[in-house]
Order: structure tokens, then sequence, then C-alpha cells
């Protein structure tokens, strides 16, 4: 178990185990409904409707339910999170929807979590074949990882996302599981590539980057769901904030936890009076646009993780710490659907895709995930699925 506690006191501990008794309600009551099926990645009028093991979420609504099996010890999780595993086993053997990086949230939420916490060794197999099948989209020349699609796709081709710092622990596992260095090799070089273009000069980030796959030339950057290609998407930012850190949990390369603090005080600037983002950070109050509550609620799971591992004696570590804490009370407070008794999600006001109108202040499955770790994070110790 890693220790990544902060100091509470006694009425903050009180407020967050009640946050999380609301979120159990919720995965407890959604148990029935999500068996076979897996929440849509976005609600519709803060209902999830249920869809097929298709898309890059599924893994989250997985992750929720370990989480509860992990703060409660009831057999009534165990068993939903273990059947899911079916699910799963299924998608990477048929090859299902696996042509895309996602394999890292998909598996790591999955199947890891199920090897770490319960020891399950087909869990374990199926997540090595998950890496394996993320390794085969590797681009040597490049150092990249590419986001979506078949390889060969001239649209997709040679492309790099700021999410996939997230799918890079999936490698650096399967690498101290196999003793294959070639794994961690290709997710360190890949962080590297992305700290190098996918962040500017002012510390914002690029959503999306390109690469010549052949040459490893650098091409051009631009976005995919941010408001502009030269704007700060903020859930990309706070991807970056938590992949980073995580790449240096692996490698202990200092580079990444400078990548990290470069993100995450930018990131905290931009915050606007109730200390959660729009979903670009060019927006801010009086703007008319919406929040995203999922971009905060992964930021403070990545501040959580980046203040544990900066010295003690960092004026950063608390400075991060406290600000996460901050955040989280105010997603507590005032994005949850307490005040929502139709709802089956738990963090309200989120964005899936603005410029596509997809999940426009709504729950987001990942939101809902983070949302709980944040909690699990900040009320005992943990056993980290990433």
């Amino acid at each position: 178990m890693q220790k990544i506690t902060p100091e509470l006191k006694d009425e903050e501990r009180l407020f967050f185990e009640q946050a999380l008794e609301f979120a159990l309600q919720q995965i407890a009551g959604n148990l029935p409904v999500f068996k076979e099926r897996f929440p849509a990645p976005a609600s519709h009028d803060l209902i999830y409707p249920a869809v097929p093991n298709t898309d890059w979420t599924a893994s989250f609504w997985t992750g929720m339910v370990w989480l509860a099996y992990e703060w409660t010890g009831e057999g009534k999780y165990l068993e939903a999170a273990e059947r899911q595993l079916n699910s799963f086993r299924q998608r990477v053997v048929e090859r299902i929807s696996v042509d895309t990086h996602d394999l890292g949230f998909l598996y790591s939420l999955s199947a890891v979590a199920a090897y770490r916490v319960n020891g399950n060794p087909a869990a374990r197999e199926m997540a090595l074949e998950a890496a394996g099948l993320l390794a085969e989209r590797y681009f040597p020349e490049a150092g990249i990882i590419q986001a979506w699609g078949d390889l060969n796709d001239p649209e997709q081709r040679g492309r790099m996302i700021i999410d996939c710092l997230l799918n890079l622990p999936l490698l650096y596992w399967a690498a101290e599981e196999t003793g294959d260095s070639r794994y961690s090799a290709m997710a360190r070089r890949h962080a590297l590539q992305s700290a190098r273009y996918l962040i500017r000069p002012d510390h914002t980030s690029y959503h999306t980057y390109y690469m010549d796959p052949e040459t490893g030339k650098p091409l051009y950057g631009n976005t995919h769901q941010g408001y502009a290609d030269d704007s700060c998407w903020s859930r990309g930012q706070a991807w970056g904030i938590y992949g980073f850190t995580l790449s240096y949990v692996y490698t202990g390369d200092p580079a990444f936890l400078d990548a990290s603090r470069q993100l995450a005080d930018y990131f905290l600037a931009k915050r606007p009076a109730d200390g959660i983002v729009y979903w670009d950070l060019i927006f801010t109050d009086g703007d008319g646009q919406e929040k995203d509550s999922s971009a905060a609620a992964i930021a403070v799971c990545g501040l959580l993780e980046l203040s544990a591992q900066l010295p003690t004696d960092d004026p950063g570590a608390s400075g991060y710490r406290e600000a996460a804490v901050e955040m989280l009370a105010a997603l507590a407070e005032g994005y949850t659907t307490k005040d929502q008794p139709h709802s089956n999600g738990i963090l309200k006001h989120g964005v899936y895709n603005k410029p596509r109108g997809w999940g426009i202040d709504e729950c987001t499955l990942w939101g809902d995930y983070f949302y709980c770790e944040a909690l699990m994070r900040v009320l005992g110790e943990w056993q980290r699925y990433w």
C-alpha cells in the first residue's frame, strides 16, 4: 500500500467520508444495471445508458467497483468487478475495438487492478496481452505511441495526444512483470516526446501533436477537443499533471516532475472563483461557458500524486496538496448529483467533447472515477492501479 493521505482536520475527514458514502451509494445502486453492459461515456439528462464494452471508457466503471471493494471489503463489489473481467477478456482475445492507445485505460483499471488487489493470475495474463497490443502502436523513429485508428490511416498516422500519458502505466507495469525493458523504454520515450512537443513555452499544452512516423520529424500541434489549436483544453492539462507524475514514479526521471509542475502551476493559476475550471482554460467567469468537473477531478488526483512524490521540504508539496483538497471539497460541495435523485451518476457539470456536442454539462464516467479515486486518496491508503 502507498501512503498518499494528506493530513485532514476531523471535520474535513468527516465531510469527505460523507462524500464517499454518497458515491458508494450510487455505485451500489448501479450494480444490478451494469453487469454485462457498461455505462456510456457520458450521461443523458444525468442518466448513463447501458452500452457494450466497445468504448475507451468502460474500465472507469470497473475501476469504481474495485475502489468500492477496497474501501468496504464487501463481496458484492468483488463479485461484480470479477464478472466484468469476462468482457475485457473477450475484448482483447477477439480484438474488439483495440485500435487505440486507450488499452492503458481499459486494462489498468480492470485487469491490472484485479491483479494488484486480488492476485488474479488470469487478469495478469489479460493485461499483458493488452500491453503487447499497445506496444504494437509504437513508432520507434518518432518515439511515440499513435493515439487512434489504423496505423496506416493517413489521417491518424503519427498522432500522439496528451491523454496517452495515462495509458503508459500499463507498459511500465508490463516491464516490471515480465522483465522486458522494451515496454518501459517505449513508455519513457513517449513521455519524453510528450514533454518536448505537447508542452508549450508558456506551460500550456497541445491536446494533440503529429510526428512523421518514418523520420521522426515533428510536424505540428492542434486540438481535437479544445476550443482552438492555440488554447489549452482543461482536461488535457489535467491528464498531463497526473500522467507526467506517473512516469516519474516509474522512471525516477526528474524531467517528468518538472513537466508536471509546469502544467500544475498554469492550471491552478486559471481556476475561477469556485476553484473548478471551465472546459478550456481560455475561459473564465462571465464567459458563458461550461465547467468541466472531470478535469478538476483528474487534476486533484495528479496534484495529490505530485505532492506525494516531491521532497517533504519542497514548498510545492504542501501547496499542491492544499490546492487539491480545496478543489475536491468544491466538487463534493457543489458538483455532485446529491440534488438530482433521478441520476445514476456521481459528478455533474462535466464536458465530454464540446466541439462535437457530446456530453455537455453531464456526468462523465471518467469524472466519476477520478472523483472516487481522489476521495480514496485523501481518506486512506490506496493501492494505485496506474
